[in-house]
């Protein structure tokens, strides 16, 4: 196993690079300080086919592999980790499940619309009684003739002011003891239901983030994404793939904090030299270097794995786990190497570390990765 980049995915990089460094990161700073979600950049982003990167091509998609899509979360977080994360969403946790386990009918009226552009993809997971205890969740939803009707509320959800459906999990009963959980894709416009976007976050801020609240919503038994009781299970697989996501991302950022750091290192004058030639800024750029290259390996090993149709959990979760936790020290080294400027707006990078800490929470925390390592290693 090696990873040598094959044609489509050098074309397909030097492509991202370019639309990043022109279409992206000249307005990071500003869409970060307004809190202005990148809709034009998506609408682009559409244009060239990238919405649907990796979902089969008869659903309008670009058949391509996981590897080529963590190449272009990687890029778009690299010049903006809100552009990053929104992308990485979409894909991952909009498209994946309903490609994942969605009938044909279910692929074509939702799965194509993704694809293309027309709207974002979003995945209701999390609730305010049901973070990392995924299974804790509370949203109901109760059988009603040929209706479910659904209750509930959902948080910090990524992307549901743009999407016009969205995945999501409720309780449908019990099963030997335990509560069923079934996964539902419902309309957003639907009667009863609120998005909600009113959070004030510590970084990300150009990305949505939101609430939903449901509030006696109909959906039509055809909404059942797979199989009744499947709901966590499915949302668990969902999550696997999400977490290379993650870990491009995190790759992305540091790479970005890291290049900042190093130039400023170069041009930075302090006791008559470079402050680059001195030893402890060199050891801090190396490790830099280093785990940056160290975490992309292990996130395109965990995206080669998923391509190969192989078992991919515990590499997701070392990917995430590593690169989220490395990329966290990176941009902390970057603020340090910038001393006070590092502080200031104007030299991007505390952007990069308050855009770094969600890393280490959003779909499974730390502490959670390490659970899933352990388990997954036999312990």
């Amino acid at each position: 196993m090696h990873f040598e980049l094959n044609q489509d995915q050098k074309l397909l990089w030097k492509m991202i690079r370019e639309f990043a460094e022109e279409e992206v990161a000249p307005g990071a700073e500003h869409r970060d300080k307004h809190r202005l979600f990148p809709k034009e950049i998506f609408d682009k982003l559409a244009k060239l086919g990238l919405l649907g990167l990796p979902f089969p091509e008869e659903y309008g998609g670009g058949g391509a592999d996981t590897i080529s899509f963590c190449i272009v979360v990687e890029e778009l977080s690299r010049a903006c980790g809100s552009t990053g994360i929104t992308y990485s969403a979409h894909v991952s946790l909009g498209g994946a499940p309903i490609h994942l386990f969605g009938t044909k009918e279910q692929k074509e009226k939702y799965l194509t619309p993704l694809c293309t552009g027309e709207y974002l993809g979003a995945f209701g997971l999390t609730e305010p009684n049901a973070g990392s205890d995924a299974g804790g969740t509370r949203t109901t939803a109760r059988k009603d003739g040929g209706e479910w009707v659904i209750n509930g509320n959902k948080c910090y959800i990524t992307n549901a002011s743009y999407a016009k459906n969205l995945a999501l999990t409720a309780v449908t009963g019990e099963k030997d003891g335990k509560k069923e959980i079934t996964a539902f894709i419902v309309p957003t416009d639907a009667p009863g239901f609120s998005v909600i976007d009113n959070y004030e976050k510590m970084g990300l801020h150009a990305s949505n983030t939101t609430e939903l609240v449901l509030e006696d919503v109909r959906v039509p038994e055809e909404n059942i994404l797979g199989k009744r009781g499947e709901g966590f299970k499915q949302f668990l697989i969902t999550l696997d793939g999400g977490r290379i996501g993650i870990g491009a991302m995190a790759v992305g950022i540091a790479q970005a904090a890291y290049e900042k750091a190093l130039k400023y290192a170069k041009e930075r004058v302090q006791f008559g030299q470079a402050i680059s030639k001195f030893q402890a800024i060199q050891h801090k750029l190396a490790d830099m270097a280093m785990n940056i290259e160290l975490a992309r390996l292990m996130v395109y090993k965990a995206a080669w794995l998923k391509d190969q149709g192989r078992k991919f959990t515990k590499e997701a979760s070392m990917a995430k786990l590593f690169a989220s936790e490395m990329c966290m020290q990176v941009c902390n080294q970057a603020v340090q190497i910038h001393g006070g400027n590092g502080y200031m707006r104007d030299y991007h990078v505390e952007r990069y570390f308050r855009d770094a800490k969600l890393l280490e929470i959003g779909e499974g925390t730390s502490e959670i990765q390490r659970n899933i390592i352990a388990r997954e290693i036999g312990c």
